[in-house]
């Protein structure tokens, strides 16, 4: 499997999905702690891949997604943007909106 089909399959396979530096328990850089934190706050659970140890999707996920940093988060299959952007939208409800809204249509396709 090359990368970009892994990359393809993490995103389709997670309706809330975070690349960033480190873990959740351990981020490895301040943006990443603070993606986590908005995410926290959302109340739903998310999945994560730390970049720091998968070092063939850090290099190809920039291209991949036309977006140069991280954390990059990834929403029902679309790129969301990094922290900055996170706290926007939470800041205005859209991101907490977005995020169970995935949550439901995941819950659904499961049980179809």
């Amino acid at each position: 499997m090359s990368v970009v089909e892994k990359i393809q399959r993490q995103i389709a396979e997670n309706p809330i999905l975070l690349y960033m530096k480190g873990s959740p328990r351990l981020p490895s850089c301040g943006f990443s702690a603070q993606a986590v934190q908005i995410l926290e706050a959302c109340g739903e659970r998310f999945a994560y891949i730390d970049i720091l140890k998968n070092p063939d999707i850090r290099s190809e996920m920039p291209k991949y997604a036309n977006w140069p940093t991280f954390p990059q988060l990834w929403i029902s299959g679309e790129l969301h943007g990094g922290s900055d952007i996170m706290v926007e939208m939470f800041e205005n409800g859209e991101l907490q909106k977005l995020i169970k809204e995935a949550i439901y249509n995941h819950c659904l396709s499961l049980k179809s």
